[in-house]
């Protein structure tokens, strides 16, 4: 009996024991209020923010990062050397009319101010050289306006401020003449070889999907510079010539903003109905037969008496 008494304050012991150890246990700490983001952290746009394009159109902005495009269907060329140096790209020249020249400019332009509006002469002219490289590569378009607003009519841009909103901002005067000179420089035939043929680049802030299979060429401002792996990131691959035929300096329209912008289809007015002109003259007179009350020709016998012929002429 007295085991068992023994036993039971044992227990008694150990439950209250419990129930201190959690009483006197430091509480959770309270969860710390979040600070919102600010200045430049609480911007969707990032320079060289883009979307990728393995995403659907309704997927979220992968910012801090190009696009990519998927290698054009062509075949290498046999014995195509592979280099895994760094190959400075040819010079551009603008080609075509002023129109193209003025187009290009803009274009090139409004890719490194707002892309690399805050970075040393390092990193907007490697922006400027990525544009230039993607428009002899044949998986971009031809045309430096093309290269730049590329995807904006379906919402899926190589370069996020041609669909975030960014160019709604009114320029810096002198960020934007800095970034003018460098696109005038570029188009005039300077070259920045440090960056290669690189095709794509992204921020500090991000890690693209497709950062692993390509090859870094560099990094230059706030941006890692990559090209392609193998044959199609050496300086054979951007064979592609340029024309000139820039589209106009804006991002493009959407393929149904597009259409409803075009003239409506009238309808071509119907012909009039062909009237019968009016019968002016009897049917009779254009029949040429004679109908049976038709007068004749000469005029009737005179009624006057002789003696009266002369009546009303005058005297002599």
């Amino acid at each position: 009996m007295q085991a068992r008494g023994l036993t039971a304050a044992a227990i008694v012991s150990l439950i209250g024991a419990g129930f201190s150890a959690k009483a006197l246990s430091p509480a959770a700490p309270p969860e710390l209020p979040r600070t919102p983001p600010s200045g430049f952290e609480a911007e969707d746009h990032f320079p060289g923010a883009a979307w990728y394009t393995a995403v659907s159109d309704e997927a979220a902005v992968a910012t801090g990062t190009t696009g990519t495009m998927a290698l054009p269907d062509l075949p290498v060329p046999e014995g195509a050397v592979v280099d895994s140096s760094i190959q400075p790209a040819a010079p551009f020249h603008v080609a075509g009319s002023a129109i193209d020249h003025a187009r290009a400019l803009q274009c090139l332009t409004q890719a490194v101010y707002y892309e690399a509006a805050s970075e040393p002469d390092d990193g907007q002219r490697a922006v400027a050289q990525v544009v230039l490289n993607r428009v002899r590569h044949p998986a971009f378009p031809a045309t430096v306006c093309g290269v730049v607003f590329q995807g904006s009519e379906k919402r899926g841009c190589q370069f996020s401020f041609a669909c975030d909103g960014a160019m709604a901002r009114i320029p810096s005067r002198v960020a934007w003449a800095r970034a003018a000179r460098v696109a005038e420089a570029a188009l005039a035939g300077s070259v920045f070889a440090p960056v290669g043929m690189a095709t794509h680049y992204h921020t500090y802030a991000v890690t693209p999907s497709w950062n692993r299979a390509l090859v870094m060429t560099g990094v230059f401002g706030a941006h890692f510079f990559h090209r392609w792996k193998g044959w199609w990131g050496m300086a054979a691959a951007f064979h592609q010539a340029y024309r000139g035929g820039e589209p106009l300096p804006a991002p493009h329209l959407a393929a149904a903003t597009a259409m409803a912008a075009l003239p409506a289809d009238r309808p071509h007015p119907a012909r009039p109905p062909v009237v019968a002109p009016a019968a002016i003259q009897p049917a009779y007179v254009e029949s040429g037969t004679p109908t049976a009350d038709y007068a004749a020709s000469t005029l009737p016998e005179s009624q006057i008496l002789d003696k009266w012929k002369d009546s009303g002429k005058p005297l002599r």
